[in-house]
């Protein structure tokens, strides 16, 4: 076992020349105080805490870390009630289900945005302000650090003080950083409107033929939300309404008229398939965004024959032109007599004749239109099946032959 040796080191003394350096100029460091402390000045927001901690706190730390975050909330709350021009607008307030805080980042293009920043209630009519107050308030709930900060589990060490002792997942807060870059981009919102996941809902709810037959249809409340529905797509605005049944003739042709030439923005790049990941061969890229390209134009095919259907199914269900043709019919005959509500009117019967011709003409010609409307539509709706069976086959061969 090793023995212990202690040697005796003398330390030879200060010569009596030596003296103490002072400062350089150039040191950030202050002469010590002469007295050896500094005096603590009664004043401040520290000498007031350092009063509390002693006088109220009994020197617990955390008894006085309580205390002053109940004061700032109730300054808070006051500096609210003063202050009742800060608006948030009404958004960002919506309760938050598990199924939407167990979302997965990496799955974003499933993800109802709306919903993510609480504007379910708006969806497509939020404007840039209002999506704006709401990613601020989701952000200030949910960011990591403050949930960290307020679920972190209590140290006595002072060590770990200001240390996140929380390992808390923060995949919601990237799902509402990525909802907020969609929103925000009018070009990735229209995207994502087009493909609006409660839009797509409701259009499994059209009406079909067999129930606009049947005799409880409520013609005016069903297709005045079925064009509501579709509105937001026209790049033509204002969009006229449907109406009521006591419109004039020409409101009735002018909302056939806008809707049989309907222009939509609608679009379908969210629904694109992303290239593999890893894959940097330029041939895959290609036929990846050939396909993309493909099957846009199916579906750009398909929404404007869904949209032409509904419109030929509320022409043939549409009550007022039942009592249009009818009026017609009237006022053709009320001529051919010579007569009107004000009184017999004579006309020569060259005039009579002509006028005659004249309407047959228009009749005729409405008709002509009518059915070139149905035959272009049929044409369009043929064309769109052909197309997704020819999807279907390019489909199955690239298939077979992979």
């Amino acid at each position: 076992m090793a023995a212990i040796q202690t040697v005796n080191v003398a330390i030879p003394a200060v010569p009596s020349s030596y003296t103490t350096p002072s400062a350089p100029s150039t040191s950030r460091l202050s002469p010590p105080h002469p007295s050896g402390h500094r005096t603590l000045l009664p004043v401040g927001p520290a000498y007031v805490n350092h009063l509390r901690l002693s006088l109220h706190h009994a020197h617990n730390f955390s008894s006085l870390d309580k205390h002053l975050e109940a004061e700032r909330e109730r300054l808070a709350a006051i500096n609210a009630v003063a202050n009742p021009e800060v608006d948030d607008l009404g958004v960002g307030s919506e309760d938050e289900d598990e199924e939407v805080l167990s979302l997965d980042p990496k799955e974003w293009k499933k993800h109802d945005y709306y919903k993510v920043l609480g504007l379910s209630h708006l969806r497509h009519r939020a404007t840039p302000e209002q999506i704006k107050w709401a990613n601020r308030k989701k952000v200030l709930k949910h960011h990591p650090d403050k949930k960290a900060a307020s679920a972190a589990p209590p140290s006595d060490s002072a060590f770990l003080a200001g240390v996140n002792l929380n390992t808390n997942d923060d995949a919601f807060f990237k799902c509402i950083a990525k909802a907020y870059e969609v929103l925000s981009n009018p070009e990735k919102r229209r995207q994502f409107d087009s493909v609006d996941p409660t839009f797509i809902d409701m259009e499994e709810d059209l009406p079909s033929e067999k129930e606009v037959k049947s005799k409880n249809f409520d013609f005016f409340k069903t297709f005045t939300h079925v064009f509501d529905l579709y509105s937001r797509f026209s790049k033509a605005q204002p969009v006229p309404g449907l109406g009521h049944i006591d419109s004039t003739k020409e409101e009735v042709e002018g909302f056939y008229d806008f809707w049989y030439n309907f222009d939509s923005w609608r679009s379908f790049e969210w629904l694109d398939k992303e290239v593999n990941e890893g894959s940097d061969s330029r041939d895959d890229k290609r036929y990846t965004e050939k396909k993309n390209k493909t099957e846009r134009a199916r579906r750009k095919k398909e929404d404007i024959a869904k949209v032409r259907g509904l419109v030929d199914l509320a022409l043939s269900a549409d009550p007022r032109i039942k009592r249009i043709k009818q009026q017609e019919k009237e006022a053709r005959e009320a001529k051919k007599k010579g007569v009107s509500k004000t009184g017999p009117v004579k006309k020569s019967k060259a005039e009579e004749e002509a006028e005659k011709k004249k309407l047959e003409e228009e009749a005729r010609a409405k008709e002509e239109a009518e059915a070139a409307a149905r035959a272009e539509a049929k044409k369009a709706k043929a064309a769109a099946a052909n197309a997704a069976k020819k999807a279907r086959r390019q489909q199955r061969a690239a298939e077979e032959g992979a």
